[in-house]
């Protein structure tokens, strides 16, 4: 049937929707007022759509019906996510329970995972995601992250460290920088004539 007129018909309503109100998505055209998640209903837009083939829901949903599932695999940092999305009418389909094997075949990355983490080479205490400041390559509370003879706290722009302490560049170049005339360690001695 041509489109006689007007512009194209709206993915979710089939009404014909104009240049002036057109929200564009994977090649399909929606109202202003259409734009909506298919489980919530809540108000979408280009940030917090996520489509799949013909259907658009927002992220949260979208992750609810074809995102990972399981314990641990929750909407945000540190959640346990429950939530099957049945209240928003949202079906799943079960995937086949996997064994899984009895031990870790690499520790380290089960420990970081699961609690114990790495070590603060000023105070030898954990230091967890939050707190973490990485610099030659091992992990640093905010608070030891401070020149080693000075105590002045540091920034990636002005740490410097050797042999596993941290310096500021000032302290650093004091202590082993090039030294001579000219250098701020030694002055021009001078001898007198007798």
């Amino acid at each position: 049937m041509p489109n006689l007129g007007g512009g194209a018909k709206c993915g979710a309503c089939e009404k014909t929707v104009y240049h002036a109100e057109e929200i564009q998505c994977n090649g399909r055209s929606f109202h202003k007022t259409c734009f909506l998640c298919m489980a919530c209903r809540k108000a979408l837009d280009s940030t917090t759509v996520a489509a799949h083939e013909s259907e658009i829901y927002c992220k949260a949903c979208y992750g609810r019906k074809y995102g990972p599932k399981g314990i641990g695999f929750g909407q945000g940092a540190g959640c346990l996510s429950t939530d099957t999305g049945e209240h928003l009418g949202l079906q799943f389909q079960e995937s086949p329970k996997q064994a899984r094997p009895a031990t870790t075949s690499n520790p380290s990355k089960f420990t970081a995972k699961f609690g114990e983490s790495e070590k603060c080479p000023r105070c030898g205490k954990s230091v967890y995601a939050a707190e973490k400041v990485m610099a030659g390559g091992k992990p640093w509370h905010k608070t030891c992250f401070r020149c080693a003879i000075c105590g002045k706290s540091l920034e990636s722009t002005n740490v410097t460290d050797k042999d596993g302490e941290l310096y500021c560049k000032v302290c650093y170049a004091k202590n082993f920088g090039p030294t001579g005339i000219g250098f701020g360690g030694l002055t021009q001695q001078v001898e007198k004539k007798e």
